[in-house]
């Protein structure tokens, strides 16, 4: 153990005590003993530090040594406190944006499931990319053969989404996001209870009670973690189940759902559609390894099996969709869909970072030029060059640690923020909180970046005849200084540059998304969640439910028109699939020619009025085409040109034909009544749309309700909510919106996509803008004597701020230039790991050039000013 400066000057003055003694024995009078001990000790302070060099560890006379340097600097720093708070809100910038997506890219890609095992946990999924399906799921069929077939599995589970009405546990009835599972769910997800039990194998089969588990998010905010729930009754559509339990919390996948139920609360998976109907598939498959299996081999049996299936069954099977089987861990799939925009975050941080550091970089350089007196004086008396780097290291790390704690806090706001937009992508996101990540990341950036800068400057050379540089107040630049600060410099722009020309390309999309002419008059129109979970679907009850809600609401004040229709424009994209199969009469199609595949939609009477589709030949449907009645149906004008040349779909046929349909019998054809024109109720930006919409009335099936209001549609709210309730008082009515705001709404991930990017970009071009003013103020001020001689022998002020707003200009070219072939040479590198990756367009980089151009015009311009206005006397009597 070390002695301690105590025990050192204790030990030192034992031993000039034991000297003196001994001369004043010798017959030496005290005072000359004294004067004679130390004498022959010598300087004590220097050997006190001798012996602490011997004493202690070599490293803490350095971390000594360091200490001291950190306090000169920040005495040192509180005397330039602009410059300091300048380059700590620039890194902390910089850090606090790497630290706060570093730790969502963490938990949202890297962090593992709290599923048991989930490495042995699988996603198997079913395509059809042909016919534009990403997701066919599976039918109950295709299933039971897998699970007959398949070895490497050792289990399977099923999942389907559901909407269930429900009502039981407080406060008016409402939608639900559920799924419905069978036994084996659970086990095979590695998912345990919190509160009760999970659904099990005795909770299958049709005669099993209906049971009910909560996912924990429900819990906790709809019910606010209520431990009374379970053993409460619940009603799930037409069904009732027992709440049984409360699942631990995890990533709810494959949907966000709010309660997990057994199959015999849902009367639509225990019919024979369901169960027999190859095609009907609406179930999602996960699988748990057998021991001693793997990924790569569970994928290729899987495949092997799959395939044979389609051999054995090639009319379940479209051959024009090119039918897939894909297998990836769980943990892949849940991360797979926000992996390439975080990669995305996580590269324009780290740009935001290097123009951050930039930017610090140049201000710590032109520091550093006004301090070479200050170092050429300490390295004339014999400080070292380790000493010299030493002091810089010790200033950039007090400016770096103060960015760090900045930036840290600075994170937590970003995290929810990117949180909740990468939400959209992942559902793993809507777990993310702060945790130690971003610490250890902050500090991580902010060493990085103090050892970056400390060694930035040059240190001057005691040996060089003009190293003192004493002798002039002027602050001189070397050409490697004047070099470094325009690479610095232009970097930035570079940098800049790339993230100005992608947020350009997002803003573009956005603006052409928002520009596109739907089809639909979406003014005063009103949209309503009405679904049949309640009133029965398909029934009879249904259809005079449907017929009474629409009476009633026509007689508000306020209305104009009503109908219902089972699909809103854009918020129930996806929700019906790529379409069905359908053939119409006198169309022939070629050999090997698959039949159309069209979108059904089911509409009541006056649907195209409310929403503004002109009908283009025949008629609307009406009051009359119900049950019993002729089968008729409507076609977009798209069925009508691509089946006849002339477009004259009316009086014929439409038969479906997809396998979908045969559990029903044989099809019965549909008269053709009427055409209407296109629309693209799937794709903001609409194309050619193959749609037949059928009679909500002869089939019993509509869940949406649209309103045309005379005046402000919101105020129609209540009264449309409490005349369904006095149909059917357990009627759940629900996502009241504009249709122009559910265009809004399905917009809105463009709209943050540019709005995240845009940031970057503007925060890179703020830094890059007091970039380039710092390095042409600082020439501007190093240039003094050189303006003034050129002044004095009669050069125009306008010809000097001609010539800094051009070095400024030039500055902003080379960066533009650099900037456009590091990223055309990033985008062709990216091009190989992400298919989705497209070059910006003209418009965008002409944008990103002009913006970038007049930014350094705007920073060139106080500098320029400056050097213009130079006094001739004063800039030669500085010399």
């Amino acid at each position: 153990m070390c002695p301690d400066k105590d025990d050192l000057d204790e030990e030192i003055r034992g031993h000039l005590a034991i000297s003196i003694k001994e001369r004043i024995e010798r017959g030496e009078d005290p005072s000359s003993a004294r004067l004679a001990a130390l004498r022959e000790f010598g300087n004590v302070t220097l050997t006190r530090d001798s012996m602490r060099g011997v004493w202690l560890p070599r490293w803490f006379d350095a971390a000594e040594a360091l200490g001291r340097d950190i306090r000169f600097a920040l005495r040192a720093l509180l005397r330039a406190k602009g410059l300091a708070a300048t380059v700590v809100v620039t890194l902390a910038l910089g850090i606090g944006a790497n630290a706060a997506i570093f730790s969502v890219v963490r938990n949202v890609l890297l962090r593992p499931l709290v599923n048991r095992d989930e490495d042995r946990l699988i996603y198997i999924r079913q395509s059809a990319p042909g016919i534009g399906a990403e997701n066919t799921t599976f039918s109950v069929p295709e299933i039971d053969d897998l699970k007959s077939r398949v070895t490497t599995i050792s289990a399977f589970g099923d999942f389907s989404t559901v909407d269930f009405a429900m009502a039981g546990l407080g406060g008016e009835p409402r939608m639900v996001k559920a799924g419905v599972v069978g036994g084996s769910f659970f086990d095979v997800m590695g998912l345990r209870p919190v509160l009760g039990r999970l659904i099990n194998a005795q909770d299958d089969g049709p005669n099993a009670a209906g049971a009910a588990v909560l996912t924990h998010r429900f819990w906790t905010t709809s019910l606010n973690s209520d431990p009374t729930v379970i053993g409460k009754t619940i009603r799930l559509g037409p069904r009732t189940a027992t709440v049984v339990g409360v699942l631990e919390p995890s990533v709810p996948y494959p949907a966000a759902t709010e309660i997990i139920a057994n199959v015999v609360t849902s009367p639509h998976h225990l019919g024979a559609t369901m169960v027999t109907n190859r095609t009907h598939r609406m179930t999602e498959l996960f699988g748990r390894l057998a021991p001693g299996a793997s990924v790569e081999g569970a994928r290729a049996e899987l495949t092997s099996v799959h395939a044979a299936l389609m051999r054995e069954h090639p009319d379940s099977y479209s051959t024009r969709g090119n039918v897939q089987l894909r297998v990836r861990t769980l943990r892949d799939q849940i991360a797979s869909p926000a992996r390439t925009i975080l990669l995305l975050l996580l590269a324009a941080a780290a740009v935001v970072f290097v123009i951050a550091c930039s930017n610090v970089a140049n201000l710590i350089l032109a520091r550093s030029v006004r301090r070479e007196g200050e170092l050429a004086v300490r390295a004339a008396l014999g400080a070292g060059s380790g000493a010299l780097r030493r002091t810089l290291l010790a200033e950039s790390l007090v400016l770096c640690g103060a960015g760090a704690v900045l930036g840290v806090v600075l994170a937590r706001p970003f995290v929810a923020l990117v949180s909740g937009y990468a939400a959209r992508f992942s559902v793993r996101a809507l777990e993310v909180s702060v945790d130690a990540s971003v610490l250890w990341v902050g500090a991580g950036l902010a060493m990085a970046a103090a050892v970056l800068l400390a060694y930035v400057p040059r240190l001057p050379s005691p040996h060089a005849p003009a190293g003192l540089g004493l002798a002039t107040g002027g602050v001189r630049i070397t050409p490697g200084t004047n070099r470094r600060l325009r690479v610095f410099a232009t970097t930035q722009i570079a940098f800049s540059f790339v993230l100005l020309a992608g947020a350009g390309t997002l803003l573009a999309t956005l603006v052409a998304l928002q520009t596109a002419r739907t089809g639909y008059d979406m003014r005063q129109v009103l949209t309503f969640n009405i679904p049949a979970a309640v009133t029965g679907f398909g029934d009879p009850k249904a259809i005079a439910f449907y017929q009474e809600t629409t009476r009633r609401i026509s007689r508000l004040p306020g209305v104009e028109r009503v109908a219902v229709g089972s699909f809103v424009p854009w918020r129930d994209a996806g929700s019906m699939g790529p379409g069905f199969q359908f053939t119409v009469e006198g169309y022939t199609p070629a050999d090997g020619e698959e039949d159309l595949r069209g979108r059904m939609r089911m509409v009541g009477p006056r649907f195209f009025a409310v929403l503004g589709v002109p009908v283009l030949a025949g008629r609307d449907f009406t009051e009359g085409d119900r049950r019993g009645k002729e089968p008729v149906t409507i076609v977009s004008q798209s069925v009508a040109q691509r089946l006849f040349a002339n477009g004259d779909a009316v009086n014929r046929h439409l038969t479906w034909t997809d396998p979908v349909f045969s559990i029903y019998g044989k099809p019965i054809p549909s008269r053709i009544v009427g055409v209407v024109a296109d629309v693209d109720d799937e794709n903001v930006v609409p194309g050619p749309a193959l749609t037949i919409y059928q009679p909500a009335y002869q089939s019993g099936v509509a869940g949406r309700l649209f309103v045309r209001a005379a005046g402000d549609p919101y105020a129609l709210v209540p009264a449309v909510t409490r005349v369904v309730r006095e149909i059917a008082a357990d009627q759940p009515v629900e996502r009241a919106a504009t249709l122009e705001d559910v265009r809004a709404e399905v917009l809105s991930p463009e709209r943050v996509n540019a709005f995240v990017f845009s940031g970057f970009a503007g925060i890179a071009l703020l830094i890059a803008v007091v970039g380039v003013a710092g390095v042409l103020a600082f020439s501007v001020s190093a240039r003094t004597r050189e303006f003034g001689v050129r002044l004095a022998i009669g050069s125009a002020p306008r010809h000097l701020l001609a010539g800094v707003l051009s070095e400024g200009v030039r500055i902003a070219a080379i960066g533009i230039a650099a900037g456009a072939a590091g990223g055309y040479v990033l985008a062709l590198v990216a091009a190989r790991f992400f298919a989705t990756v497209e070059l910006p367009g003209a418009l965008p980089v002409i944008g990103a050039t002009a913006v970038l151009i007049g930014a350094a015009v705007v920073a060139s311009l106080m500098p320029a000013a400056r050097a213009s206005r130079v006094d001739v006397l004063q800039a030669l009597r500085s010399e």
